[in-house]
């Protein structure tokens, strides 16, 4: 115990002398008896040994699947070793945000090139230094879409149904009116927004590739948006934007994504990364951090933090967000990600995916898994089932293969660059012998 309360018993009635407390027991005459802990029922501690053993014990009850078939948001995608390498350096890893990174110029440094390269990802003048995840990123997207007279936002049902249950609330929160735009076979559908739009909408959120996995014509929607006065927020999937247009060519006003699938490995929920980038026009409303670089009187280059809302300490009642913290361990890995791909190996990667669900997809269909829709997809597809999907993923697990996700029109698929010929004929083969 003395390694966590350092204080020797002579210092601790030093200080309870010094504050006229006779016990420990006195500074909480306070609370209730009722409410107070004499016993945390704790068990006896453990040897380092004996913990390290328990916890492999607990690790064995996990399945470590050969083959993952699922997407749905989160990604199983090759990472390049020298990513973790770089970023498990102690001057980088860190537990939590650096709150004072303005004396750091290594942080500073590292955010700068992150922000450069998500801007040129996606086409657009300005990024921020990341937020929690692609859900809060979404969500803070579409309240930057928000004017004094309009507090009206469209979203399309075709996303990612998590993300859209972070907007409900961000929205009920704010007393922001949502409107979910019902689909037309998994798409967008024009119509839909069209009946939708009124004076007091101020923007629509939508995905591409949706949740779906299809393609949606953004530019299309962007241009609808444009002409009623709204913005369109496009939340987009960093791989894919190496084979299609990037938002800043479909004239998106903010995109957003989730920057798991840029050198993080899948998790139980995170930590993850939260992208958001913008038109220059929009940079006031861009939360959180963004630095700059510039010069110093001696003329050497610099970073600096040129904004930082800080909303809860400088004008929380005007705040349009309460972000102020950035994932800067997880900007730092996509950062290095980028870097260690370049344009190519990002292109190969995406290409890569794109044939391997299209393969995945062909041979599904030989066997009675038909593509529900007729879009255009990058790397996920929905497929009818003609086996109990439950009964699927099951025997499938049991060959350490991760089915596709259960959805209620039938199975989401994915496959990535990892999914290769060998391992979806394996599957194929598997699901045989299930039927």
């Amino acid at each position: 115990m003395g390694r966590y309360i350092p204080e020797t018993k002579a210092q601790q009635e030093e200080m309870l002398k010094q504050i006229g407390a006779r016990s420990l027991d006195d500074l909480y005459d306070m609370v209730p008896e009722k409410a107070r802990l004499n016993d945390l029922h704790i068990p006896e501690g453990k040897s380092e040994m004996e913990v390290y053993e328990e916890l492999c014990d607990i690790a064995d009850k996990n399945t470590v699947f050969k083959s993952v078939f699922r997407g749905a948001g989160v990604y199983k995608r090759y990472i390049p070793a020298i990513v973790k390498t770089i970023t498990s350096k102690e001057e980088f890893l860190t537990a939590y945000t650096p709150y004072q990174a303005e004396i750091s110029q290594g942080v500073l440094q590292s955010i700068f090139e992150y922000q450069s390269q998500m801007c040129e990802l996606t086409g657009l003048d300005v990024s921020n230094a990341s937020v929690y995840d692609g859900a809060v990123a979404a969500a803070e997207g579409i309240f930057m879409t928000l004017e004094r007279k309009k507090n009206e936002v469209l979203v399309s049902d075709t996303i990612d149904p998590e993300t859209m249950q972070v907007i409900k609330t961000y929205c009920e929160s704010r007393d922001v009116k949502l409107v979910v735009l019902k689909n037309r076979d998994h798409k967008t559908d024009l119509e839909e927004i069209e009946k939708a739009i009124t004076e007091n909408t101020a923007g629509l959120y939508v995905e591409s590739p949706n949740f779906y996995g299809l393609i949606e014509d953004v530019e299309a929607l962007a241009k609808r948006m444009h002409e009623s006065g709204g913005r369109i927020v496009m939340g987009f999937d960093p791989i894919a934007l190496a084979l299609y247009k990037t938002p800043g060519e479909m004239d998106v006003d903010i995109a957003v994504g989730e920057g798991q699938q840029l050198g993080m490995p899948m998790g139980f929920g995170g930590p993850y990364l939260g992208i958001m980038t913008c038109k220059k026009e929009l940079m006031r409303k861009l939360p959180g951090r963004i630095v700059g670089q510039t010069e110093d009187h001696d003329g050497r280059r610099a970073y600096v933090l040129t904004l930082q809302a800080r909303e809860q300490h400088i004008r929380r009642e005007k705040a349009s967000s309460n972000i102020c913290s950035n994932e800067a361990l997880c900007a730092m890995t996509a950062s290095v990600y980028l870097a260690a791909m370049g344009p190519r190996g990002l292109y190969d990667a995406a290409l890569n995916s794109y044939r391997n669900a299209h393969y995945l997809a062909e041979e599904l269909g030989k066997i009675g898994f038909t593509r529900k829709d007729e879009g255009e997809f990058f790397d996920e597809f929905l497929s009818v089932s003609p086996v109990d999907p439950d009964l699927l993923e099951e025997k499938l697990a049991q060959r350490k293969i991760l089915s596709g996700l259960k959805v209620e029109d039938g199975i989401l698929w994915c496959a990535t660059e990892l999914n290769n010929k060998a391992k979806i004929d394996e599957l194929i083969k598997a699901i045989g012998e299930v039927l």
